[in-house]
């Protein structure tokens, strides 16, 4: 079976990048491993190490739930934060007979101007096809719902509404894709494995269902998570999920409109309707 290793991370879901991978998946006994650097936002909000994690974790996740969707034998992996160095790693663990790079153009690529297609072509001596997109015009082959909740994560009201995007458009050529972001209540390790719990248990739910989803957990305050989320993943609309508003703090904080107001994005709000237990309100 051939090997071929994909290197991505901003344009991992490009149409030109889709399209190579179903081409070399039609020739037949090809496994795809699937690379992806750590990558920093230049600007913007604090960004958390633990989050940049998370974030490429999510990019992978995301993917292979995408390719084996597809039928295509598919793993995945994060990678060291620099990416000639991640990618020498993976060519050392999974020795494939070519590679396939995934950059921004020219003039808007880190990537190429650490000259990182030849680097790792000399360095590596196998082929190395380069890809070139750019996902902010080109847009991608699959629509990106941001799913927001804490406390209401696993409730009913947030899987229905997030299943009904898929029903209600059976037709539709591009598939649909769900980002999880649990924000944690307080900066302890306590709070930061209470929202990995719940993220684990939303994220079983909808895989359940057939949907394809990944998350992160994200900053304590809502309206952070969400602008940090903005900076690693491209989405077309977002959900947020609260307890109806006389018991829920992030309505007291205004936060559908002015996600709405900072995004120009749809904004769902949905409710659920039951009480915060005594012990997390």
């Amino acid at each position: 079976m051939k090997t071929v290793l994909v290197v991505a991370n901003e344009t991992i879901g490009g149409q030109k990048l889709v399209d190579a991978i179903r081409s070399r998946a039609a020739e037949g006994d090809a496994r795809f491993v699937l690379c992806v650097p750590q990558n920093r936002p230049k600007a913007g909000l604090v960004i958390y190490d633990e989050a940049v994690f998370d974030a490429a974790q999510a990019r992978v996740d995301l993917a292979l739930s995408f390719m084996h969707a597809e039928g295509f034998d598919a793993i995945g992996e994060v990678g060291d934060p620099d990416p000639y160095t991640a990618t020498m790693d993976a060519v050392h663990a999974y020795h494939p007979r070519e590679i396939i790079i995934s950059t921004y153009p020219a003039t808007r690529s880190g990537w190429l101007r650490r000259d990182l297609v030849e680097r790792v072509r000399e360095a590596s001596g196998l082929p190395v096809e380069h890809i070139v997109a750019d996902p902010d015009t080109e847009g991608l082959p699959f629509h990106v719902t941001l799913a927001v909740a804490n406390r209401t994560a696993s409730g009913d009201e947030l899987f229905e509404a997030l299943k009904a995007k898929v029903e209600a458009e059976p037709e539709r050529e591009r598939g649909r894709l769900f980002i999880v972001i649990v924000p944690q209540e307080g900066g302890d390790g306590h709070a930061a494995r209470r929202a990995r719990t719940r993220l684990s248990l939303v994220l079983g739910r909808l895989h359940g269902a057939g949907l394809l989803a990944a998350g992160m957990i994200g900053d304590p305050d809502p309206y952070t998570a969400i602008m940090n989320a903005l900076q690693y993943f491209r989405v077309d609309d977002i959900v947020i999920s609260t307890f109806a508003e006389t018991k829920s703090g992030w309505l007291r904080t205004d936060l559908i409109d002015r996600v709405r107001n900072a995004t120009g994005k749809p904004v769902e709000h949905v409710i659920n309707r039951d009480a915060p237990s005594p012990a997390t309100a």
